[in-house]
């Protein structure tokens, strides 16, 4: 089969492409970027030169374009991992999150219609569920889970998803959905969480955290998720939604020491910061139904999948010395700087 994977550069996109081209040499892959800020190339660079992976720089929103690389690819299946994903920035400006996540997976829906695929499957999250109280452990999302969005990015998340839903049911086009966890693992961007607090760290910085830390966040390694969307894509119903949760609840306040533990650094480090707008307190998942469905669960647990994060971060520091010594530098410090 032929794979459009869009967003192939970004983190989870990324991965993505690495585990197919491992697990399914028979494929072909076709990757699409728009390589802005998180598109990063040198997140392919070992596999660039194989045969069976095709890379093309290009914008979802582009109708055009992504009209003629249907046109001459004629792609069996379509993977939307691109979008805009980084709540911060979302907050400071929501109108780019619009249009890379609804207006762009419209087009590539409105593409899939032309030429015809066997399946579409939308990348989303559990932010799309809102939050849930942290006295509540009992309580987790499941995909009847009413959405309930608290961020220009979540919002524009559960547009695209009704969306991709509503395609189905007028056009009859072949979808599935994955709302997903906390992803962590190699290639992530270092705004997010645990990268951050693991360059901080080995640089003897700050290491800022959020209000009081008790965000409750449920982590997933993102090799269990490219294994969980391969299963998805490949043998799940036509019109479902599948959670995909690790089964690893976390603070935010107790990964940063875990994160000092491991690279024997103190914990005076951390310094906290005034809270995002509009922070969740707490995400859960029950993947109940890709479990019972697929047979699929997290394989990797939480203090086995940070131990080879850090180690990966460790051992790969020409990639993020590259992004952080660029513009993402002056955007660190836009959102941190005046926090304390």
């Amino acid at each position: 089969m032929k794979i459009l994977v869009t967003g192939g550069a970004g983190f989870i996109g990324g991965n993505f492409v690495h585990y197919m081209l491992q697990q399914h040499r028979e494929d072909q892959i076709l990757c699409v970027d728009k390589l802005t800020y998180a598109g990063n190339l040198s997140t392919l660079a070992d596999v660039l030169d194989q045969d069976n992976l095709t890379f093309v720089r290009l914008d979802i929103c582009d109708r055009e374009g992504i009209y003629n690389l249907f046109e001459k690819e004629r792609p069996d299946i379509v993977i939307n991992f691109a979008a805009e994903s980084h709540v911060d920035r979302s907050i400071e400006n929501p109108e780019i999150f619009l249009q890379t996540n609804i207006i762009g997976t419209s087009v590539l829906m409105d593409a899939c219609r032309k030429y015809g695929i066997v399946r579409y499957h939308q990348v989303s999250t559990d932010e799309v569920y809102g939050d849930l109280p942290l006295d509540r452990p009992d309580l987790f999302f499941t995909e009847t889970t009413p959405l309930h969005t608290s961020s220009p990015y979540s919002s524009s998340k559960a547009g695209a998803d009704l969306l991709v839903l509503a395609y189905h049911r007028t056009y009859g086009l072949p979808v599935t959905i994955s709302r997903c966890s906390n992803n962590y693992g190699p290639y992530h961007f270092p705004e997010k969480l645990i990268p951050l607090m693991i360059i901080n760290a080995l640089h003897d910085q700050p290491l800022p955290v959020y209000g009081d830390g008790l965000n409750v966040r449920d982590w997933l390694y993102v090799e269990d998720h490219c294994k969980a969307i391969d299963l998805i894509v490949r043998k799940g119903r036509t019109g479902e939604v599948y959670n995909v949760g690790g089964h690893n609840e976390m603070r935010n306040i107790d990964i940063v020491k875990l994160i000092c533990q491991e690279l024997h650094k103190p914990e005076s480090l951390i310094t906290h910061v005034t809270d995002r707008k509009g922070h969740d307190r707490r995400y859960a998942i029950d993947p109940t139904k890709i479990h019972d469905e697929l047979g699929w669960l997290p394989e990797t647990t939480f203090t086995t999948g940070l131990k080879k994060t850090i180690q990966w971060y460790l051992t790969h520091e020409a990639w993020w010395q590259d992004i952080i010594s660029g513009e993402y530098q002056q955007y660190y410090q836009n959102m941190y700087g005046g926090r304390s």
